[in-house]
């Protein structure tokens, strides 16, 4: 039972991230029918601005705490603004296009953040400073640190507020409209340029959150950490039901427990054949899965609702 916890607390922390992830891919979707396979890039762009913001004012003198969160807010910004730039100059143009036309543009511009943080950053890893202090908690047997304690909760903050945005502004109600029906909710008023573009913004300040989770969590961040990270964020999304906010949210979070689950149970029974370093199989068996079997995932999509 005290493994069973642990895995638990464990896939409780890596699904809140794939969750906030998730998010992202679950909102574009829902208002253009459009895959953005760069969002995982957008990760790792968010990772690699916190680092190098918070070691720079770190070794200027700046207490690391405070460091971090300017290197948190400046990842956010930045984040935004390249959401924003990927919507407007990349997405925009192919609006009326087939869907495979953005499908492989989305693809592309995914290579070319790859390429140009590579360039930037180079290809080592780098070293994520420790931003909170290394305290580790124990409950009924189970151990997890202050770092997990915070994502899951920043996370859960992060996501109810989110749903808060959704269901209960004016830009909210903007995006529910626009993600039912473009063309009423232009006629009605509602600046549909704007509405897609703020969900590109709103989804790249919580990928640039959980960038620095990545980060902080695993200590290291490299210019590839986002292409299976968003691979798997895409899946979480797809088995809570693309399109559909909760089925994001539970996705994720289950994604999350199946993977612990699988590297520590099925890795002992096998040997350790398919333990932790094999842990990505379960979440792509997962993926094929759902599209055998129940491809509107398990919250199918609520196209009135989405965001």
């Amino acid at each position: 039972m005290d493994i069973f916890l642990q895995q638990i607390i464990n896939g409780l922390v890596q699904g809140s991230i794939y969750a906030l992830v998730a998010l992202g891919y679950t909102m574009v979707y829902g208002i253009m029918g459009l895959i953005n396979f760069a969002h995982g890039e957008v990760v790792m762009i968010g990772a690699l601005i916190s680092i190098t913001v918070t070691s720079t004012l770190a070794a200027a003198g700046m207490p690391l705490g405070l460091a971090g969160l300017f290197g948190l807010v400046t990842a956010m910004l930045t984040c935004m603004a390249l959401g924003w730039s990927l919507e407007r100059i990349a997405y925009r143009p192919l609006r009326g296009s087939p869907r495979l036309t953005p499908l492989i543009t989305a693809i592309g511009m995914s290579i070319v953040l790859q390429n140009l943080a590579m360039i930037f950053w180079g290809r080592n890893y780098m070293t994520f400073p420790p931003l909170l202090p290394k305290v580790n908690f124990e409950f009924a047997g189970t151990h997890f640190t202050l770092v997990q304690v915070v994502i899951v909760l920043l996370s859960a903050a992060l996501m109810a507020g989110l749903v808060f945005l959704v269901y209960r502004t004016k830009l909210g109600m903007a995006m529910r409209a626009t993600a039912q029906n473009p063309a009423v909710a232009s006629l009605m008023g509602v600046n549909i340029n704007r509405v897609i573009a703020s969900a590109f913004v709103i989804g790249s300040a919580l990928a640039a959150v959980a960038g620095v989770m990545v980060g902080s969590y695993y200590e290291i961040a490299h210019y590839q950490m986002g292409f299976m990270l968003g691979l798997k964020a895409f899946t979480a999304a797809v088995l809570g039901g693309i399109g559909n906010l909760a089925g994001a949210m539970a996705g994720g979070i289950l994604l999350g427990i199946i993977e612990a689950l699988g590297a520590g149970y099925i890795g002992d029974f096998t040997g350790g054949f398919l333990g932790s370093h094999y842990q990505d199989i379960f979440a792509f068996v997962v993926l094929i899965v759902v599209l055998m079997f129940k491809p509107s995932g398990l919250f199918g999509e609520k196209t009135g609702d989405r965001a």
